[in-house]
């Protein structure tokens, strides 16, 4: 592969950056922007706000959240293996066998953090 391939990627890619400066810009030059304390107030379904905006999350939230990515990058890559593994033989599957212990490290780990125990 040579890098001649990749050019219209590359072209398509810095017309999109150019493209979404170019909008953000005229957005802002043109739009309304009147600030107020009530605009700029955190929302909460329309009701007034109770503590700080930016309060601590529970550490439930981030275990969570890669139980998420681990099954997500999972179901990601073992479909394309399922569908092209007649043409890989032991090779594929001995890297999806590491691919899959990987995982298993990760759900492990949630498992002892607790992510899989609701209250």
């Amino acid at each position: 592969m040579t890098l001649e391939q990749f050019a219209p990627t590359g072209v398509l890619v810095i017309i999109a950056v150019i493209l979404a400066f170019i909008i953000l810009m005229i957005s802002r030059v043109f739009g309304p922007h009147k600030p107020s304390f009530r605009k700029n107030a955190p929302y909460e379904s329309g009701m007034k706000p109770i503590g700080p905006a930016n309060r601590r999350l529970p550490i439930k939230f981030y275990l969570v959240a890669v139980l998420f990515i681990i099954f997500d990058v999972e179901v990601i890559f073992f479909l394309p293996w399922a569908v092209s593994m007649n043409g890989m033989g032991w090779y594929g599957l001995v890297v999806m066998g590491f691919f899959t212990l990987i995982l298993i490290v990760g759900f492990i780990y949630e498992w002892k953090k607790g992510a899989l125990e609701w209250e």
